[in-house]
């Protein structure tokens, strides 16, 4: 057993024309973290972004939207992490993941950022790649000259409503990440029934 998650950064970009776009999965990921826990986000200055701690599972994690844009979100994490001295392989980056069908979920560790801007930053500011990601599935538009206007539209209500399940169903396993167990919380994540 190794340490479990200290910090959950849920990433998107701010501002209401954003929050709805598919982009901000991860950030809806944490929002519901934060609401199911009581747990209030305040904008913290020094952590470019919207802070708390819950109380997950007799836990205490941190929770993090970074306020910066997306392709500057390693300016929020690094800062938090290095404020707290939390290693990056106990952190986890919620993020939207065109390279899964809408409503599918995944957990990663380390490995490359994929071409997302969130991830590149944070790996940057990091100084690391040995993270946890937790990939929510947005499906592909067909076309990567579309990916960037496809990222930053909403999805439709069936298309939101098969996310949010995911979103659910990944709250699901946060018991083993907090505790370490990474295997049991992947094995269990991968073969959930859809």
């Amino acid at each position: 057993m190794s340490s479990g998650i200290q910090l959950i950064v849920g990433l998107g970009n701010p501002g209401a024309d954003y929050e709805n776009t598919r982009h901000n999965a991860g950030a809806w990921f944490v929002s519901e973290l934060a609401d199911s826990s009581r747990t209030p986000l305040k904008p913290v200055t020094k952590f470019h972004g919207l802070h708390g701690t819950a109380h997950l599972h007799g836990h205490d994690v941190h929770l993090l939207i970074p306020t910066t844009f997306m392709n500057l979100s390693g300016r929020a994490v690094g800062a938090l992490a290095h404020y707290y001295k939390i290693p990056p392989e106990t952190i986890l980056v919620a993020h939207d993941e065109i390279d899964l069908v809408v409503g599918d979920v995944r957990l990663k560790f380390d490995g490359g950022h994929g071409g997302h801007n969130g991830l590149r930053d944070i790996m940057q500011h990091l100084g690391s790649n040995r993270f946890y990601r937790l990939r929510i599935g947005i499906g592909h538009p067909g076309n990567s000259k579309e990916v960037l206007d496809y990222v930053l539209k909403a999805p439709s209500k069936s298309e939101r409503a098969e996310i949010d399940t995911a979103l659910q169903d990944a709250q699901q396993v946060l018991p083993n990440l907090l505790d370490g167990y990474f295997q049991k919380a992947i094995q269990q994540l991968h073969t959930r029934e859809k």
